[in-house]
C-alpha cells in the first residue's frame, strides 16, 4: 500500500503551505518517495554529498548558521533542509479495502502536537500499522518538525484526515475493525480487550483523553497496566506500547 492510492489535490504555484523537512532521515526518506514533489533545496556540500538529489532539484549550498534561518528555532537540521508539496490525499475506503486479514490501524482524536504525531506515526512504521486516521481540522500539519519526529516515517505510512471521525469510526467498524478505545479509567487491560485479527486503536489527546462521542463509538474500552508511580504515559508511548501489544495479539 502506498500513497499512490490518494486523490488528487491541486497546489498552487507559490503555495505558503509547501511545508520545510530537515535533517538526514526525514529529507533522505522523502528523496525515495516517488510521491513526494521535492521543490528546492538548501545544504552544507557535506550534507548534500549524503543524499542522492536528483538534477532536476536546486540546490542553494550554505553554511550551518544560514540553514539554522530556514527552520524553526533553530532546529537540528544536520545540514539539510528541503521545501516539498505535501502528500496527495488519502481516501480511507482505499486504505480500509486494501486492508490485509490482519491488520492495525491507528485513530488519533484531536492529538495535535506535532512532536507527538511524528512520534506515533514512527512507532506505526516500525509495528506495521496499515494507516493513521485524524481529523482534518484538529490534527498538526503536514510540516518539518512533525517529519523530523517521524524520522522518515510520514513517507511511509499513509495518513487519512477525515472531517468527522465519528463517520470514519463508523466505516472502520464496516471494514470489520475491532475499535479499542485506550482510556485511563477503563475497566479491562488492552490485552484483554485484543482478540479480532483487525483492530483499530483509538488515542484520545493528553489530558482530556477521547471525546465523548469518540468513545460512543469504540467497541471496547482499555487500559495500558502501568503502575501507581505515574498518573499516565505521554501519548506516543502509549501508542507504541499499544501498537506492539496489538501486533503480538
Amino acid at each position: 500500500m502506498g500513497h499512490a492510492m490518494a486523490r488528487k489535490r491541486s497546489h498552487p504555484a507559490h503555495s505558503s503551505n509547501r511545508p520545510r523537512f530537515w535533517g538526514r532521515h526525514a529529507v533522505a526518506a522523502a528523496l525515495d518517495n516517488p510521491d513526494r514533489r521535492v521543490l528546492r533545496a538548501w545544504a552544507t556540500r557535506e550534507g548534500a554529498a549524503l543524499m542522492n538529489f536528483p538534477p532536476e532539484v536546486p540546490i542553494t549550498f550554505a553554511d550551518v548558521a544560514d540553514l539554522g534561518r530556514l527552520v524553526p528555532n533553530d532546529a537540528p537540521h544536520q545540514g539539510l533542509v528541503i521545501e516539498v508539496d505535501p502528500l496527495e490525499d488519502m481516501w480511507l475506503a482505499d486504505v480500509l479495502g486494501d486492508a490485509p486479514e490482519k491488520a492495525i490501524l491507528l485513530v488519533l482524536d484531536q492529538v495535535t502536537d506535532p512532536h507527538n504525531v511524528g512520534a506515533i506515526f514512527r512507532s506505526a512504521a516500525a509495528f506495521g500499522a496499515i494507516g493513521i486516521v485524524t481529523q482534518d481540522r484538529h490534527s498538526p500539519t503536514e510540516g518539518g518538525v512533525l517529519a523530523k519526529a517521524a524520522s522518515g516515517a510520514l513517507e511511509r505510512v499513509p495518513w487519512i484526515r477525515v472531517v468527522n471521525l465519528a463517520r470514519a469510526l463508523e466505516e472502520i467498524a464496516q471494514a470489520g475493525f475491532w475499535r479499542i478505545g485506550l482510556a485511563g479509567d477503563a475497566e479491562i487491560d488492552l490485552k484483554d480487550a485484543l482478540g479480532p485479527p483487525r483492530v483499530a486503536l483509538v488515542l484520545g489527546a493528553e489530558g482530556p483523553g477521547m471525546r465523548a462521542n469518540t468513545r460512543e463509538h469504540s467497541d471496547a474500552l482499555a487500559r495500558l497496566p502501568i503502575g501507581e508511580a505515574v498518573e499516565s504515559l505521554n501519548v506516543s508511548n502509549a501508542a507504541a506500547i499499544a501498537l506492539y501489544a496489538a501486533s503480538v495479539a
